[in-house]
């Protein structure tokens, strides 16, 4: 009887042991995923930044070319 509840200890601390390791790895993994919000977060101000960014980018160049054509038209009445 004695040797069944040794070997049933030893199961335990085993048991224990294997649960006290998962745990541990748990709690990193939460430590590593918590920041992935904030940087969600970056990324959509950013993609947000880029569009305006881009859109600001074209009206220049359309500015640009008015602004082209403009010179151009002048170029030609002063010549």
């Amino acid at each position: 009887m004695a040797k069944d509840d040794n070997y049933t200890n030893v199961l335990l601390e085993d048991i224990r042991s294997q649960m006290q390791a998962v745990l541990e790895i748990s709690r990193d993994t939460q430590k590593k995923v918590e920041p992935l919000a904030a940087i969600q977060e970056d990324i959509t101000e950013l993609k947000s930044d880029i569009k305006t960014i881009k859109l600001a980018v074209t009206d220049t160049n359309k500015d640009l070319t008015l602004l082209e054509r403009r010179v151009t038209h002048l170029e030609k009445k002063i010549a």
